[in-house]
């Protein structure tokens, strides 16, 4: 874990799943679009008696920052209190998330670096290099 001015800190994908495993309270909350969720897949955490809390942090097709993020959040039953884990595809929008839910008085939040598909490799592909998909955790598509 590394610290990062604004939020709790980074956590890989395999380290994301080991605290979710550790911290019963803990909630990963993945903040990519209703398409990515449909057609890329979605973090399965069934088998720790979770499901996964999806609210989009950019709004499709404008990708503007969803003005009513906290209070879809909220609306799931997250506490202000509970460990948050949040993830994208690759840790960009998710560390952006993190920031600003922790400046509305959630946390620890912690950013999922290497997101659900990862970097991109040399040939400017994800899900090869690092990323929850990669680390080979539980995922499911619709």
């Amino acid at each position: 874990m590394l610290f990062n001015k604004g939020y709790e800190g980074e956590l890989t994908a395999a380290e994301a799943w080991r605290f979710l495993e550790e911290d019963p309270d803990a909630q990963l909350i993945d903040v990519r679009t209703v398409a990515e969720w449909v057609y890329v897949g979605l973090p399965d955490i069934s088998s720790l008696g979770r499901t996964v809390v999806c609210v989009q942090w950019h709004v499709w097709p404008q990708m503007e920052v969803n003005r009513d993020f906290v209070a879809h959040l909220e609306a799931e039953g997250l506490t202000r209190e509970q460990p948050l884990l949040l993830i994208c595809r690759s840790g960009i929008r998710s560390r952006d998330a993190a920031v600003a839910l922790t400046s509305a008085g959630f946390g620890p939040c912690y950013n999922v670096s290497d997101g659900f598909e990862g970097d991109l490799n040399d040939a400017k592909r994800r899900g090869i290099k690092n990323g929850w998909k990669v680390a080979g955790l539980p995922w499911v598509q619709q």
